[in-house]
């Protein structure tokens, strides 16, 4: 009798343990600083006009991760934690679905903790979990989105309702911030595609076929296209009793030409301000803070983590390949999720864009650079992924007192951390 293939177990466990591992060390220094730093400035006075439905403001961006900021702010009070602690638990959620994701889509132990490793050490998750700004909840929806079409795909049984909660997700995830449409887009377009390329005599009703099998393309659409829409006009109700400082804009469409028209406008140069080649590099960072506050010279840096940052373009480069030559699915995904994320900011007509804009190409670089590493340590390789491992988890160790407002020795000490010019 021959010997029944290796079958991994499913990690959820351990996936759970990285998650709340996560959440404790964001928690840690949470209410520091005490006052509202970087674009909080702008979105705390938006969340709490959630809360008085006075007069609307920060009409830009969509309003949902400003209700959820706002929804902190109504549980815990109007001080840093309340401010804060929503961002805390979608960030830990990000992570969470990111590694159970990969865990359908790679079906292995290592993938799935290894994205926990990379993805809970890149920085950009990490500061971005410990500051009230809208970025953090488009990627924890889109995370879970994502989670939800894997696990839909592997286990065609469940699909009826991850794709529900997938629809509900992607909804949100553009109600957050427009940063997500490239990402929204693609299951939905994806499940098109391949009903398309399959070439049956009724594709909209046919149940036969990837990516789920047993579903129409018209009920594909509803779950994946009509959902999301539903819920993103759903979060608009604010408006319903909010006056509008500019344009007093009527109805959602003259809403959405207002917003437009302020996501487009050119504003004054920022010293921070960055192009996409820089951020794929590595090169320009942000300062969110750094000043004396609380009693001590404080910091929070926001650049990629250099070991996952730089090797991940490696990680990518292989798995472009992998998904051409071995048609491995998880890589073709990875790699249309980190082109399409970075390709928004490449056509955009954005006039000042900033390295944060990198977060969801970032979230795919780290997956990838877990996928190159598993297959390195399969092909017998164990100093390479040690390297790597150990590189990532060491410079978000050093890191660390930047990325949480530690106190500092005096007013120069940021050029442990600022080793180009680039980074100051």
């Amino acid at each position: 009798m021959s010997v029944p293939p290796d079958q991994s177990r499913d990690p959820i466990l351990w996936n759970s343990a990285i998650a709340l591992a996560f959440l404790v060390l964001c928690l840690v220094r949470i209410g520091v600083p005490s006052e509202a730093y970087f674009d909080e400035v702008h979105y705390l006075p938006a969340a709490r006009a959630v809360l008085d439905l006075d007069w609307a403001t920060n009409i830009e961006h969509p309003p949902l991760a400003k209700q959820l900021i706002a929804l902190g702010i109504a549980l815990f009070g109007d001080n840093p934690f309340g401010w804060r602690i929503m961002s805390v638990l979608f960030g830990t959620l990000a992570l969470f679905a990111t590694m159970r994701g990969m865990w359908f889509a790679s079906q292995t132990r290592a993938a799935s903790l290894l994205t926990g490793l990379f993805v809970a050490t890149n920085f950009l998750l990490f500061v971005h979990a410990r500051i009230a700004m809208l970025d953090v909840f488009m990627v924890g929806f889109l995370m879970l989105a994502l989670w939800m079409c894997a696990g839909a795909v592997r286990e065609n049984e469940t699909a009826r309702w991850r794709l529900a909660i997938a629809g509900l997700a992607l909804g949100a995830a553009m109600a957050s911030k427009w940063n997500a449409i490239p990402l929204a887009v693609l299951p939905g377009l994806t499940f098109l595609a391949a009903r398309l390329y399959a070439g049956r005599r009724r594709p909209v009703r046919s149940v036969r076929g990837w990516p789920v099998g047993g579903m129409s393309l018209w009920e594909a659409a509803i779950w994946l296209g009509v959902v999301p829409l539903l819920v993103y006009a759903a979060t608009f109700w604010p408006f319903l009793f909010w006056q509008v400082h500019s344009g007093q804009p009527e109805g959602l469409v003259d809403l959405h030409r207002t917003m437009l028209a302020m996501q487009t406008q050119v504003p004054e140069p920022h010293p921070y301000q960055s192009q996409w080649w820089d951020w794929v590099i590595n090169s320009r960072a942000i300062w969110y803070l750094y000043e004396p506050i609380d009693g001590a010279q404080r910091g929070i840096m926001l650049i990629g983590n250099p070991s996952t940052m730089w090797f991940g373009l490696f990680a990518l480069a292989w798995c472009a390949w992998a998904g051409w030559k071995q048609r491995r699915s998880d890589c073709i995904a990875l790699v249309v999720l980190y082109v399409a994320s970075l390709a928004l900011w490449v056509v955009a007509p954005k006039a000042v864009q900033f390295y944060f804009h990198y977060f969801l190409a970032g979230m795919a670089l780290s997956a990838a650079l877990a996928l190159a590493v598993e297959r390195l340590w399969q092909r017998g390789e164990r100093m390479v992924p040690l390297a790597i491992c150990l590189g990532a988890v060491g410079f978000f160790a050093f890191w660390y007192p930047i990325l949480t407002a530690a106190p500092l020795g005096d007013d120069q000490d940021f050029l442990m951390w600022a080793w180009t010019g680039g980074w100051r």
